[in-house]
């Protein structure tokens, strides 16, 4: 069934009526339940054996990608020949200020304290700003969500500056969008990262062979390096769960290897190198070398990859143990290695293009080969996971089109697989490094997509500090003008290297950001068309408990995106048909700007209307972590969570005076709130909605002294219509379950212009036609299914 509607959507409904007040009162918000079980999250205290071990395992998660930088940053930075050692020197203070101003100073003692429960990543701190101000896009959230356990937000006072900052970014449609756009610009750069760091990673480790075979052609380096990162993308689907131990001890011994080396190198050639600790040498290197100095901190920069990865792969690991992992062994350990090039190129002028290689001593060649080349794989894999894990983030947030989502590990949820976006990874990884071939041109493209990340953080970071942080508006200004003094510098550096590789990640990014916000546009429409075409209840209840219908046996889950009111979907069903089920749920599926919704916190069930017309709503909620496994588990929790409100719902009304409304907005209404015990049932629990909205008939509000009478007879008969509902409910079930969903289809509108008709009518449909449809997500059998079409145009 396919209708056609054609709405103005900017007009508003403005019947406020009497119906509309009854509306109200039969369909609320489901906002009364939460507050019983509000837990708020307490950073967990770490024993000092424990943190150590986690600072351990951190190592080979979080700062692969950061610690295999050594291989290429020096023959990035002088692309030419070295002609005055001075420069060298140079060169290394700005890596050693560079490493202590970024990673250290700004991410691993600023940023990372800006996680989201322990997530991080440009979506973490997006879903934070969602919480503290009104800027998600899709305003589908109610005020129980903010009692959930992980909605922890802080209060603003009226009259402070943040709350200045949070009207102002509130009061226009516009700033909304720019922030989401600074968001997906940031999230395409990062996924560009998790295309270039395997190519430059594997490509600089695979050119070890050539200083062993000088005579070897580069086509032979870049094959070695294409057969790695085939094999490596072909393994993903198994998951890294059964080799992840190996990470760290893998990336802790590269580390201990490059810092010994380093101090041999600084013994055995030039101590000298040491004074680069004084930032004069800054000073003297850009006078010396004017344009040239200037343009090479494109290669200087390459020294901070992977800071950024650190911060999207925070989240196994508590933010102390990334900290402690850093100071101790990466920070020491990087200065180190860079210093001991350094020393190794003050004699050795000539080398480089091959710094890192030639600067090691013969008898550890080989094994150091084979160290650096399972480094760089161990930094390329967790790319591709913060890849995941980011595609996952913004498809959770609507903003990326349905994508198949593996779970490759039962102990770690963040864990998993997207194969389609695996294999796009591996093809441009493929085809960069084939299409370059050199270190050269690929790291012009990485340092364009890492300093565009940095700068994206940034600004959400400057948001943070005043919305949720309430910082004073000079430690803002501080924080926001040294980090822009260095990332701006940086950013101007690598404008001049456009033209040498550095278009690359703009090109992928911008095909990326298209097709994030035309997929972001098309589902707010949609949003926008369901909340402005939902039917009146006051309707709904002139239809009468059988709706006008034949109520067959059975049950009618309806999907929609409203998690309040009766979407238009449902009328164009029973206007079209000639039977509906005996008991009809609307199920509401929403994402929320948490990391995860706790399992007996994700389903929330309200009746809808009288009774004896058997209409109820379930909202099931996640996060952005959150998956949806494709099993049973969601269709058998939906039910649990329906049969324990019913039982529930009679408890109270044994108790209590039943809800009575009057046809013009009066009441007498009472409500209650339960929080189901733990021991209540062994296989299920979860948080109900009681707030009762629900009547026999719809007549006048009746006395007080009628309603304590009426009260005390309906506890004598509560257990048996408990029963009752019971088996009726249970009798529906086994009769059979049909899921009914809604297949809105978004179209331009005539008149619209060129290039909306082609987002739209194009883009946007194929995009819909090659995602998953929700039927699969949720394990729909095929015979259990009915879609219901309706054309949209905008």
């Amino acid at each position: 069934m396919v209708t056609d509607v054609e709405m103005d959507m900017t007009g508003e409904d403005e019947s406020k009526g009497g119906m509309w007040a009854l509306e109200q009162k039969i369909d609320q918000p489901m906002d009364e339940e939460a507050g019983r079980l509000k837990n708020m999250y307490r950073e967990k205290k770490f024993s000092s054996i424990l943190l150590l071990q986690l600072a351990f395992q951190s190592l080979g998660v979080v700062y692969g990608d950061l610690g295999t930088s050594p291989l290429y940053v020096f023959y990035n930075t002088f692309p030419d020949k070295i002609t005055d050692t001075e420069d060298i020197v140079g060169a290394l203070s700005l890596i050693i200020y560079s490493l202590t101003l970024v990673p250290l100073i700004k991410y691993v003692f600023i940023v990372c304290r800006a996680n989201d429960n322990g997530q991080g990543g440009t979506f973490a701190l997006y879903s934070l700003l969602c919480r503290h101000a009104k800027v998600n896009t899709i305003p589908n959230q109610h005020k129980t969500d903010e009692e959930l356990t992980t909605y922890s937000r802080s209060t603003i006072h009226e009259k402070s500056f943040a709350a200045k900052t949070r009207r102002w970014l509130e009061g226009d449609v516009f700033k909304k969008n720019a922030l989401l756009l600074l968001v997906l610009v940031g999230t395409c750069m990062a996924v560009g990262d998790g295309i270039l760091t395997p190519a430059i990673s594997v490509l600089s480790a695979a050119g070890g062979i050539k200083i062993d075979h000088p005579g070897m052609s580069t086509d032979v380096v870049v094959v070695v390096a294409v057969v790695i990162l085939v094999g490596l993308f072909s393994l993903q689907h198994y998951g890294v769960d059964k080799v992840a131990w190996l990470f760290a001890p893998i990336v802790l011994l590269w580390f201990l290897l490059i810092g010994g080396i380093g101090i041999f190198n600084i013994w055995k050639y030039d101590s000298g190198v040491l004074r680069a600790f004084s930032p004069i040498y800054i000073f003297r290197y850009f006078k010396r070398r004017g344009k040239n100095g200037w343009t090479s901190l494109g290669g200087i920069m390459l020294s901070i990859t992977g800071t950024e990865a650190l911060f999207a792969d925070l989240a196994h690991f508590p933010v102390s143990a990334i900290q402690l992992a850093f100071t101790i062994v990466v920070f020491p350990c990087l200065l180190l290695a860079y210093s001991g090039q350094a020393a190794y190129l003050m004699f050795n002028k000539d080398h480089a293009s091959d710094a890192f290689y030639r600067s090691i001593p013969d008898g550890v060649y080989w094994p150091m080969f084979i160290i650096a080349t399972l480094a760089a794989i161990v930094a390329s894999q967790a790319t591709i996971s913060a890849t995941f894990s980011i595609i996952k983030q913004a498809n959770a947030l609507g903003c990326f089109p349905r994508v198949k989502v593996i779970h490759t590990s039962s102990k770690f949820l963040g864990q998993i697989y997207i194969p389609d976006i695996n294999w796009i990874l591996m093809v441009l990884c493929i085809i960069v490094t084939v299409g370059f071939k050199n270190q050269s041109q690929i790291g012009n493209a990485y340092g364009t997509a890492v300093v565009i990340v940095m700068l994206a953080t940034t600004f959400l970071m400057i948001l943070i500090m005043l919305l949720v942080w309430r910082c004073h508006w000079t430690l803002v200004f501080i924080f926001a003008a040294l980090s822009l003094i260095v990332e701006c510098t940086y950013f101007s550096a690598v404008l001049f290297k456009v033209d040498q590789g550095g278009w690359v990640p703009l090109v992928i990014a911008a095909v990326f950001l298209f097709i994030m916000y035309i997929w972001h546009y098309g589902t707010v429409k949609r949003y926008e068309f369901e909340m402005h075409s939902k039917i009146s209840m006051a309707w709904i209840l002139g239809l009468g408990p059988s709706l006008g219908l034949v109520r067959v046996p059975g049950i009618g889950l309806v999907y929609t995106e409203l998690a309040s009111g009766v979407p238009h979907i449902f009328s164009h069903f029973i206007t079209n048909l000639p039977a509906i089920h005996s008991v009809v749920v609307f199920v509401c599926v929403k994402y929320l700007p948490v990391y995860t919704v706790p399992e007996e916190e994700r389903f929330l069930v309200k009746r809808i209307g009288p009774k004896n017309f058997h209409m109820f709503r379930c909202v099931a909620r996640y996060g952005y972590k959150d998956l949806h496994k494709k099993d049973d588990e969601f269709e058998k929790k939906l039910f649990d969570s329906l049969f324990m409100f019913v039982r529930l719902e009679s408890m109270m009304e044994g108790g209590s005076d039943s809800d009575d409304y009057s046809l013009y907005g009066q009441e007498t209404h009472r409500s209650k709130d339960f929080l189901l015990p733990d021991n209540a049932n062994n296989t299920f629990s979860s948080v109900v909605d009681l707030t009762i909205s629900s009547c026999d008939s719809i007549v006048p509000a009746k006395s007080p002294l009628h309603a304590v009478n009426s009260g005390m007879s309906s506890g004598q008969v509560s257990s048996q219509r408990d029963v009752d509902e019971m088996e009726f409910l249970t009798s529906c079930r086994d009769a059979g379950v049909v899921h009914i969903m809604g297949n809105t289809i978004v179209r331009a509108r005539r008149d619209s212009a060129f290039y909306k008709k082609l987002s739209i009518d194009y883009v946007y449909a194929f995009l819909r036609k090659i995602c998953r449809e929700n039927s699969v997500i949720f394990n729909v059998p095929h015979e259990s299914l009915l879609n219901v079409g309706q054309v949209f145009y905008v």
